[in-house]
């Protein structure tokens, strides 16, 4: 057994025994076949979900809440896996009621805060172009650091420590040197606001990926892939209720079949443009789920940064976006900071893999004794 030391502390306890998911049952490159394939989900999902939002107002779209809704409503599709994963072999018991219960006020919780997130990076992106909103997002894993050290006890280290100020002072000088790159009729007012809300949701998604880890270590008395489905699913009915909820009492459903008559490529590309849109946040989102179950909450939102570069670079072949100097710095500060924290991780897993020899050595020589 080849994991890291973080993905250890989400083993499970029941009654006083500890239970050994699947998760600990892989060998060392199966566990980082799985860390890839979430890595591909959440960057390509990441990437694909933006251009698609800034698709969609580009084109004419002007709802936030509906751009707010289409971040979660995919949820259904995640059902698919669900039903092909085997059953969890910890099957609940009557004195699991509470838990149950408890459990059930997380995701309701987490999906309110989820919703409210959501809107917040829709404002965003609303005034910005893509490839300064994917880049002033890096700006989460600076929160997520914060979070992480109080609520997950994550350590600091240098190199750690190294990416997280990199990737924060990218994002500060982004943020006061881009408001030339604004869609076009945008004020720097609106500019202002939306780079303040696309802040405050960073600020927001990372304190809701260390809550999701926390979640995974203290509250689920079972952990396999089919939870980590779960919780994406679960937070994401709540979500959807909440934009559906806001949605007609904010009266924005009313102008929703003028925006598609009115969208410039017609009104199957809107239909197609929200449906995909909402596909690709369920694989980004999966993607984070499964990062946060393998690894941690930190760890998924450093690989959340990757798109700092994949995105911008999307957005100028797509939306011939302006690629400055500025933009350019930021990128290679993004490589920095993520190389820096994807190093210290191979570290910890050197480190781990070191210690768990020298302890089956030394319970050799004993048991041989």
């Amino acid at each position: 057994m080849a994991v890291t030391d973080v993905g250890e502390t989400i083993l499970a306890k029941d009654g006083g025994q500890t239970v050994m998911p699947i998760l600990f049952k892989l060998n060392r490159w199966q566990w980082w076949l799985l860390v890839g394939l979430n890595i591909f989900f959440l960057v390509a999902g990441q990437t694909a979900s933006v251009l698609l939002g800034r698709y969609y107002y580009d084109k004419g779209g002007s709802s936030t809440i509906m751009a707010t809704l289409v971040q979660t409503a995919g949820f259904p599709i995640l059902f698919i896996p669900l039903l092909f994963l085997p059953a969890s072999e910890n099957s609940p018991t009557p004195s699991d009621s509470l838990s149950g219960k408890y459990i059930c006020l997380i995701y309701i919780g987490l999906g309110i805060v989820l919703a409210g997130d959501n809107f917040l990076y829709s404002y965003g992106l609303l005034y910005l172009s893509a490839s300064t909103y994917s880049l002033i997002c890096a700006t989460q894993l600076a929160f997520n650091a914060i979070f992480a050290y109080f609520i997950n006890s994550q350590k600091f280290t240098p190199l750690i420590l190294n990416a997280v100020v990199i990737l924060s002072y990218s994002a500060a000088l982004l943020g006061v040197n881009e408001s030339s790159d604004a869609p076009e009729g945008v004020t720097k007012g609106q500019y202002a606001i939306a780079f303040l809300c696309t802040i405050g949701a960073s600020a927001v998604y990372s304190l809701l990926l260390s809550l999701m880890q926390l979640t995974f270590q203290k509250a689920l008395k079972k952990v396999s892939f089919s939870v980590v489905l779960e919780m994406q699913i679960y937070p994401s009915i709540v979500a959807s209720i909440v934009s559906v909820a806001a949605l007609f009492i904010s009266g924005q459903w009313q102008t929703l079949e003028g925006e598609m008559n009115g969208f410039h490529t017609g009104k199957v590309s809107y239909v197609m443009t929200l449906v995909w849109t909402a596909v690709c946040w369920q694989v980004c989102s999966v993607g984070v789920v499964g990062l946060i179950f393998l690894v941690s909450s930190l760890f998924s939102n450093v690989i959340s940064t990757v798109a700092l570069v994949v995105g911008p670079i999307a957005s100028v072949i797509a939306f011939h976006d302006k690629m400055n100097g500025v933009k350019i710095i930021v990128m290679l500060q993004a490589l920095w900071g993520f190389a820096s924290y994807l190093y210290q991780n191979y570290l910890d897993d050197s480190r781990s893999n070191e210690l768990r020899r020298q302890m089956d050595a030394n319970e050799t020589r004993v048991a041989a004794c």
